[in-house]
């Protein structure tokens, strides 16, 4: 089970769904997801999602997520919290959400219970945390202990880090004038968020874009343009998020080994 449904979830999705594990994404019922086209919460607006030949199916209750899960499609329910699940029972439980802290996970609600990047102390509030910051220890099984702090930083891609990602500069409704996958040019208008105009800060591919329609505050975080320029990277999952999985996937498999 995993909690969240971003593109570094669906990374982890990929890991264990490729091993043969059944895989269910607890998502909110209005995901603010940025990297859309590789990330399983899309399931959530749109009844269903392709990544990579992996099918995320949104079920309406716990029961219809055991079966969509079982015959090997990944289900996807809005369900904020663990409570009232009915016939879900997780060997194991991910916490994905990506928050920085620990919102309300448990070492206890799983078998095997693993949070993703810094928030999460492991042999406190779960098993094992995974680290999620690039360079090198990406990806690694922490057993005590905690990942790196966040540096409120994003990491640097392309030669580019904090600039590659673009922020509402106002309070609003986002309206899309550019599509995930398109080729931009620095200074071309990609959106508006109440009226007021986010620019493409460099050459690039838009990478990411938080849904049309959205409303959201001043500064978050709705899209961001990759430098490289390569738009079919717009449709597969990251090395990052790969790392992070195989990460995951270790630590089930140590923990039900008896060696972790």
């Amino acid at each position: 089970m995993l909690r969240g449904g971003g593109d570094l979830a669906t990374g982890v999705a990929w890991r264990l769904t490729r091993a043969g594990w059944p895989v269910v994404v607890l998502e909110l019922p209005e995901p603010l997801t940025i990297r859309r086209t590789v990330a399983l919460s899309s399931a959530v607006t749109d009844g269903e999602v392709s990544v990579q030949g992996m099918m995320g199916v949104l079920v309406r209750t716990a029961t219809e997520a055991v079966t969509v899960a079982g015959r090997g499609d990944v289900a996807v329910l809005v369900a904020p919290t663990l409570a009232g699940l009915g016939p879900l029972r997780a060997d194991v439980v991910v916490d994905a959400r990506l928050a920085k802290r620990n919102i309300d996970t448990a070492i206890g609600d799983a078998g095997v219970v693993i949070g993703l990047g810094p928030g999460f102390t492991a042999g406190a509030d779960c098993h094992a945390v995974v680290e999620t910051m690039r360079g090198h220890r990406l990806g690694r099984v922490i057993w005590s202990g905690s990942a790196e702090p966040d540096t409120g930083t994003p990491a640097e891609l392309g030669g580019r880090s904090a600039d590659r990602v673009l922020r509402a500069p106002a309070s609003g409704e986002v309206v899309w004038h550019a599509a995930i996958g398109d080729r931009v040019t620095g200074g071309q208008t990609l959106a508006e968020v109440g009226g007021a105009a986010v620019s493409a800060p460099f050459d690039g591919v838009l990478r990411g874009a938080i849904s049309s329609g959205a409303t959201v505050p001043e500064g978050l975080k709705i899209g961001d343009v990759d430098p490289r320029g390569d738009p079919a990277a717009c449709w597969e999952i990251s090395d990052k998020s790969l790392a992070v999985g195989g990460g995951v996937l270790e630590a089930v498999l140590a923990r039900r080994a008896g060696r972790a």
